[in-house]
């Protein structure tokens, strides 16, 4: 089941005791902050979960799958998610081993 911003407010408000629109006011100025930092091209670590980094994708060729026509495709921006440790041990059920 994919957790959903209603679910996490929804839990923020219960455990939090507070009512779902201060916890959604929360949650959205969560969101807001994260959104914010990336698109002004800075990483975000979240201590315990993982960080957000900004890469930078270099113009390359491409081909349109549907008429296989050659074409340029622009330089962009992607954002990529790297786990802590910690995550990775609870989401394998236990020690990570390299």
């Amino acid at each position: 089941m994919t957790l959903t911003k209603l679910m996490i407010v929804q839990a923020v408000a219960e455990s939090n005791g507070l009512t779902k629109q201060k916890a959604s006011d929360t949650v959205e100025t969560i969101i807001d902050l994260i959104k914010s930092r990336l698109e002004s091209g800075e990483d975000v670590l979240i201590s315990g979960f993982g960080k957000f980094c900004v890469n930078e994708k270099n113009k390359r060729r491409g081909r349109n799958p549907a008429t296989g026509e050659d074409m340029m495709l622009k330089a962009r921006k992607i954002v990529t998610f790297k786990c802590s440790g910690k995550l990775r041990e609870k989401v394998n059920g236990g020690k990570y081993e390299r």
